[in-house]
């Protein structure tokens, strides 16, 4: 793999780095919402939530369409959600482990 695809690769796990563009990525993942339907939802103001949906939107996880005033996000990549499932397989994995280990057993790799 070359250098510009580690670091492409790299702008998108940055991008899904955040518990809010988590939150938002699986709100999408039920359908296309208003960004005034996602604003309750989180506890900041419009501009801060904006520009967590510009980091999404920016390497291509997101993607909008205006009709009037209103601004509705969808994912145009809804195989970002497999990313989900492998990461919380890990975090299964690791807490099984660290079972093992504090209860005397053996760690094994999974």
């Amino acid at each position: 793999m070359n250098t510009e695809e580690l670091r492409a690769r790299a702008r998108v796990m940055k991008a899904l780095a955040s518990p809010v563009r988590l939150k938002i990525v699986d709100e999408l993942s039920r359908g296309e919402r208003c960004i005034c339907e996602l604003q309750p939802l989180f506890p900041m103001n419009k501009s801060t939530l904006s520009r967590h949906v510009a980091e999404l939107r920016n390497v291509g996880i997101v993607g909008e369409r205006r009709e009037g005033v209103r601004v509705y996000l969808r994912l145009l990549t809804p195989c970002v959600l497999r990313m989900f499932d492998c990461a919380m397989g890990v975090i299964r994995a690791e807490a099984k482990r660290q079972a093992a280990v504090a209860s005397g057993g053996k760690a094994t790799e999974p």
